[in-house]
């Protein structure tokens, strides 16, 4: 019996290490998270340590990869990373390997769709007004508005952007969505109008919150800049949980000083950590997270969850699960 060497690169604790391995006898598990660590560190011993599990390697799992992990593992067949987004693996030399790459995806619909009504709750209930109020002793009445009868317009209607749109009905709001397997305007469920990607510009001009749930890709880097948020209402909110590319940020910045758009509720930035000279920091309009929006007590575990069955998938040569378009980039 052939062994199937896995090196796991991020630390999930040794109830998931046992999960991973009960999958079957023929599993060699090797926990590197610490090897990984020090590489990064500039240990030559824990590198060289890397370099000899990596050198056997057949599978990888893990929420980072190490250096030219190509050319240290030249057995590797398959890489199972504990995200959805990919677009930070995807060099030249990954996209043309036959090396199968594939993602987490659906595991994070739940928790940012939570997200994503959240901020919309606190921009109709002017949440941070209430905070500013607090900090500074004032009471100060005002009238809030409702979700319900608002339109929210989501672009891309994956695992996320439908879990959204599921929510946002249960509000009573109207949702209209893009997606790039639409070739007409047509229904979906959840969903009122469904459009295809060329109509973006309708989306945003009828939405009250535009929510980006795309992967971040060629095609749509900068999918927001100065013309589509023109093309926004001027009380209207932008809501990123995608990747900070996708936006235009220094129009972002302007559309927010200018009141192009109400505000902008931002878990994603171009640069992340967000730089302290940027200016998105001390706009009153923008509701800040620091890229946590997918982030739940039991990540690693759904993570491991998808990868145990991936790896009895693969082992008995079935299709795996999320496999990665790795020219596409989803």
């Amino acid at each position: 019996m052939t062994p199937v060497s896995v090196v796991v690169t991020s630390g999930i604790g040794p109830e998931l290490l046992r999960q991973i391995r009960r999958v079957s006898p023929k599993i060699k598990v090797a926990e590197a998270s610490n090897l990984f660590r020090g590489e990064l560190k500039g240990d030559a011993e824990t590198k060289a340590k890397l370099d000899a599990l990596l050198a056997k390697a057949e599978v990888i799992y893990g929420l980072r990869l190490p250096q030219d992990v190509l050319t240290r593992a030249p057995r590797l067949k398959w890489i199972q990373v504990m995200s959805a987004g990919v677009d930070r693996f995807l060099d030249i030399d990954l996209i043309e390997s036959p090396v199968i790459l594939t993602n987490v995806s659906g595991i994070h619909a739940i928790p940012i769709s939570e997200f994503v009504i959240g901020l919309m709750l606190m921009f109709v209930k002017q949440a941070p007004f209430c905070f500013q109020l607090k900090c500074e002793k004032k009471w100060e009445r005002f009238t809030p508005e409702a979700l319900n009868s608002k339109t929210v317009g989501i672009v891309g209607l994956g695992s996320i952007g439908q879990e959204v749109a599921r929510l946002a009905k249960a509000f009573g709001m109207r949702v209209i969505a893009t997606r790039r397997s639409a070739r007409q305007v047509g229904r979906g469920r959840y969903v009122d109008i469904m459009l295809p990607p060329a109509l973006l510009n309708d989306l945003l001009s009828e939405s009250d919150f535009v929510v980006l749930a795309v992967p971040f890709t060629p095609e749509t880097s900068n999918l927001i800049g100065r013309k589509e948020l023109q093309k926004m209402k001027p009380t209207a909110c932008l809501i990123n949980i995608a990747r900070g590319g996708i936006v235009d940020e220094a129009a972002l910045v302007h559309a927010l000083e200018e009141r192009w758009i109400a505000g902008a509720g931002l878990d994603v930035f171009a640069t992340e950590p967000l730089p302290p000279d940027s200016r998105l920091w001390d706009l009153p309009n923008v509701i800040y997270s620091p890229h946590i929006s997918g982030g739940m007590g039991d990540y690693a575990a759904r993570a491991t969850e998808l990868f145990a069955e991936n790896l009895g998938r693969y082992l008995t040569g079935k299709r795996l699960l999320n496999v990665v378009d790795k020219k596409r980039g989803y």
